[in-house]
């Protein structure tokens, strides 16, 4: 069973539009949606959730007031500034445990919070799974794992020959949990300085966990040239380019619908993609 996780330097290069691309173009799969704290995968494949489970992020520290005896030694060792005259801040509170440790009248608990929730749906390209970090919520590198270890979970129990994710923007704890273990990532960016600058540092973080990497300029023909530089400096990092995708109204339109381009239309993007997808598959990719 293989993984391919695709991942993007920044936010709105078009790397939710490939992977749903990919989940009609893929036989025997399972999806995933990596992006916990604002995933949008299910705008183009409608999940009906089949299963759901709360997740636990971090502890929150209470003092027992009765067995308190006030000494502010909790107060004193808090990095966090979580404990304001012995009462507990929960905005603080990042959930170390160190109050409690350090408590000698262990009056200090740790209790856990739910900070999201965990998902299993049906789609109508396979099974999903993906979840919903609450506003705010904390360890959003642990909700993925969980994400990922569900997938595989349901990988295993339908014998399936890959895992599709779709990671998170950005090169953070969610990219990091998303990528470890993982055999190949195709990196989606577009031809703009921003996403130039941002597809070396999360082409430096595939390159830190040993993951293949190959690399797709979206909308590159708005700006050929700089197309070009994006694909020189994958190459000089050690990625395969290998996909172009022009600017084309039918992806906006199919997205509108909440429909994978590649299913409703043979538009010039639809037809990159699936090139992009049997490039993937001859380089071992997926």
């Amino acid at each position: 069973m293989k993984e391919l996780v695709i991942i993007s330097g920044k936010g709105g290069t078009g790397k939710t539009t490939v992977l749903g691309c990919f989940a009609v173009l893929a036989a025997n799969k399972v999806l995933a949606d990596a992006d916990v704290d604002a995933p949008n995968l299910h705008l183009l494949l409608s999940p009906e959730p089949l299963e759901e489970s709360d997740y636990h992020g971090v502890d929150l520290a209470a003092i027992d007031e009765e067995t308190c005896t006030k000494c502010g030694r909790c107060e004193e060792v808090c990095q966090f500034s979580a404990i304001r005259d012995l009462r507990i801040q929960p905005r603080r509170c990042e959930g170390c445990g160190t109050c409690a440790v350090v408590c000698p009248e262990q009056a200090i608990t740790m209790t856990p919070q739910v900070t999201g929730q965990l998902y299993l749906s049906r789609t109508r390209y396979g099974p999903l799974a993906h979840a919903r970090l609450v506003a705010g919520g904390e360890a959003s590198g642990k909700l993925v794992t969980e994400v990922r270890e569900l997938a595989h979970r349901v990988a295993v129990e339908r014998g399936a020959d890959l895992i599709l994710t779709d990671g998170s923007p950005g090169i953070g704890c969610p990219v990091i949990a998303s990528l470890s273990g993982v055999e190949a990532t195709l990196a989606v960016t577009e031809p703009t300085p921003s996403g130039l600058h941002d597809l070396e540092r999360v082409l430096l973080v595939a390159a830190h966990f040993q993951v293949r990497s190959a690399v797709c300029v979206n909308k590159w023909d708005i700006n050929p040239q700089l197309t070009e530089e994006i694909e020189r400096l994958a190459r000089a990092m050690g990625a395969m380019p290998l996909g172009r995708i022009p600017f084309d109204e039918a992806v906006a339109e199919s997205t509108a619908e909440g429909i994978p381009v590649v299913e409703v239309a043979d538009s010039p993007a639809a037809r990159a993609i699936r090139d992009l997808w049997t490039d993937m598959g001859e380089n071992d990719l997926c």
